[in-house]
């Protein structure tokens, strides 16, 4: 059982370069949204992005993490979905 958590865990970490290729999608993905439907919904999904981030921000921030490493995992934890593309 041990075992099979840990590769579960393994499968589904991420880190700092998954997480830019996360913010690069992200950004090109907002760049289509943007010439097909207008600043409207470029604003609504980037306010989403934001709003998560600073959720995970204050989250991990009242935990234990202070500083840098905060916005390091909270941006980890925002765009870390990179890690699967």
């Amino acid at each position: 059982m041990r075992a099979e958590r840990r590769s579960v865990r393994d499968a589904l970490r991420s880190d700092l370069p998954a997480a830019h290729v996360g913010l690069g999608v992200t950004v090109v993905a907002l760049i289509v949204v943007a010439s097909f439907s207008g600043p409207r919904w470029t604003l609504i999904i980037t306010g989403a992005f934001a709003g998560w981030f600073i959720l995970a921000a204050t989250v991990i921030r009242i935990g234990s993490s202070r500083g840098w490493d905060a916005v390091r995992r909270a941006y980890i934890a925002t765009f870390g979905w990179g890690n699967w593309i």
